[in-house]
């Protein structure tokens, strides 16, 4: 990476005047976003670091801006649950919550009241600049293919993010730059594609950003019809896939910008006939930012942006790694991902390493066949899972689709014509929606949770995981100095966890009965519980449970069925 010496500014070059955001339809503009930054820095505690969870985004940017100026990193949790917030914080002493949701719960951390007035400043408001060395923000990992990591990000890295990309950008829309382009984003600003392909492409890019996030298909059309042309849509194939399928009228746009997942060409070319616009894919990862773009309809190669290379390297364990290098990339970063190298620049993506699985001596990826399952007519969404146990010694692969009115055999015999025969899944499960997050992820853990709840409703073994927080009021008198959860409300939080499961809820009713527990080890605070629930066969239909706490069981018991409230 190049460093670089000299302060960079909050805002790059542009008309002060000219709208950074729309706000309910109404424009605010650089420089009472500069007023505002002044406003909300002044009220900011002197320790940090601040933890931004903003729902609003110029409010995030706001109190981004401002934790900047106080000297402040942000810290960006993927989600606003107490736990989460618990686990973010859990490393600094002194942090404090930025939210403009004032209801929010956040046990144990102080609230700072966001301030925008979203009104115009006393004076001129100079642009500030920060050293890029600073630590600006620290983000998540998707926890895609595990559990989320912290990443830090320098400022000067965050800036020559949006440098790199905009000149690629601009030659693929034929445009000599992104002023006047308004972005209308349906991820949340917290995380990176969000942050770069929104705030930060207009902080630096020139653009200006809608400030809500709209999810529900009229709620973006109403976003996109409330900014004025030229105008984007920053998605996910998720969410565009929702959009396009909802049968409602799109406004005209000029640009749609995609990521998290390879769009199908057929998606890809959909959107951009109802649409008339460009629609072009982002390639990159929280620990790299942003580092390729393609224009999917013209071509299934990706480009890097700016001076960046990628190089196939095999390492000390004999694994080959394709590793991104080169202009604001801090080191050089290895992907999660299997590629094709046409050259130092130019490459096609086949798939997650990990992802790789293997059946009957065969191998593919989960990402190739989640492909080829939602680009069946019909498939509103659909994912492929492979269970942990095997049948007769070869693992049977098991699709979950919402696919209303699409039977299971002409899903499978599509299928059947799509990829080979051995990864054709022998059940296909109808679901009502898949456990996505709010950029259009699927975990694995997740996937793995949610598929099995859905078929115990054939006796087979449901895995739940509960966070116990280091703060609950239990804690207090159970005991002090030897904090431990009391067995009552152990199994008070397994109840309600098993209350979420539909196939669970079913089988015990609303009021299940406790038939007998044995509490074999105490449960500390901030400890992963994990339930392993095993409903029974016969006519009693109860479920069998053990609740562990690492390699250790902490209780287990049995629950029977219960009255159901008619």
């Amino acid at each position: 990476m190049t460093q670089r010496t000299s302060p960079l500014p909050l805002l790059g070059e542009r008309d002060l005047d000219a709208p950074l955001t729309w706000y309910q339809g109404r424009p605010i503009s650089a420089r009472t976003f500069l007023a505002d930054v002044a406003r909300q820095a002044a009220v900011l505690p002197a320790e940090g670091p601040a933890v931004n969870v903003c729902g609003d985004r110029y409010a995030f940017a706001v109190c981004l801006g401002a934790a900047l100026l106080r000297g402040h990193a942000s810290l960006l949790p993927p989600d606003a649950r107490p736990d989460t917030l618990a686990r973010v914080c859990e490393a600094h002493a002194t942090p404090f919550i930025l939210t403009d949701h004032p209801a929010l719960d956040t046990p144990g951390l102080p609230h700072v009241p966001v301030v925008c007035t979203r009104e115009p400043g006393e004076g001129d408001e100079a642009v500030p600049r920060f050293d890029g060395a600073r630590h600006a923000v620290s983000l998540l990992t998707s926890g895609s293919t595990g559990m989320p990591q912290p990443h830090a990000k320098r400022w000067d890295t965050l800036v020559g993010d949006v440098e790199a990309a905009v000149p690629s950008l601009c030659a693929l829309l034929g445009l000599d730059s992104l002023h006047g382009l308004t972005l209308v984003a349906t991820v949340p600003v917290q995380h990176s594609y969000g942050l770069e392909s929104t705030l930060l492409l207009a902080l630096h890019g020139g653009a200006a950003f809608e400030s809500g996030r709209p999810f529900y298909p009229a709620d973006i059309v109403q976003a996109l019809e409330s900014v004025p042309r030229p105008r984007a849509l920053v998605t996910t194939p998720f969410h565009l896939k929702t959009l396009l399928q909802s049968g409602l009228a799109l406004p005209p746009v000029d640009l749609l910008l995609s990521a998290t997942a390879p769009l199908s060409p057929q998606l890809a070319q959909q959107a951009e006939q109802a649409t008339g616009g460009v629609l072009l894919e982002i390639y990159g990862s929280t620990e790299s930012g942003q580092v390729a773009v393609r224009r999917t309809t013209r071509s299934e190669v990706w480009e890097t942006f700016g001076a960046i290379e990628v190089h196939a390297r095999t390492g000390d364990d004999g694994v080959e790694r394709f590793v991104f290098e080169g202009d604001f990339v801090p080191e050089p970063t290895p992907m999660a991902d299997v590629l094709e190298l046409l050259d130092a620049r130019r490459f096609r993506l086949f798939g997650r390493a990990n992802d790789l699985i293997h059946v009957a001596g065969r191998r593919s990826s989960l990402g190739h066949l989640n492909y080829h399952l939602n680009s069946v007519a019909g498939v509103q969404d659909g994912a492929f899972w492979l269970p942990d146990d095997v049948a007769d010694g070869v693992v049977r692969p098991v699709a979950f689709v919402v696919a209303p009115g699409v039977e299971a055999h002409d899903i499978v015999a599509a299928l059947r014509d799509r990829i080979e025969g051995v990864f054709v899944p022998r059940r296909v499960v109808h679901v009502a929606s898949l456990p996505r997050e709010g950029t259009g992820k699927l975990t694995v853990r997740a996937l793995r949770e949610f598929a099995l709840a859905q078929l115990a409703a054939e006796g087979a073994p449901v895995r739940l995981t509960h966070e116990v927080p280091e703060d609950h009021p239990c804690f207090a008198g159970h005991f002090p100095g030897q904090p431990l959860m009391p067995g009552a409300l152990l199994l008070a939080e397994l109840q309600e966890a098993m209350q979420r499961v539909p196939a669970l809820h079913r089988r015990l009713g609303d009021s299940p009965v406790l038939a007998a527990a044995k509490f074999l080890a105490p449960v500390r605070p901030g400890s992963t519980l994990v339930f392993d629930l095993q409903p029974e066969e016969g006519a009693g239909r109860g479920v069998r449970f053990d609740i562990r706490c690492g390699d250790t069981v902490a209780a287990t018991g049995r629950w029977t069925p219960g009255a159901t409230t008619p």
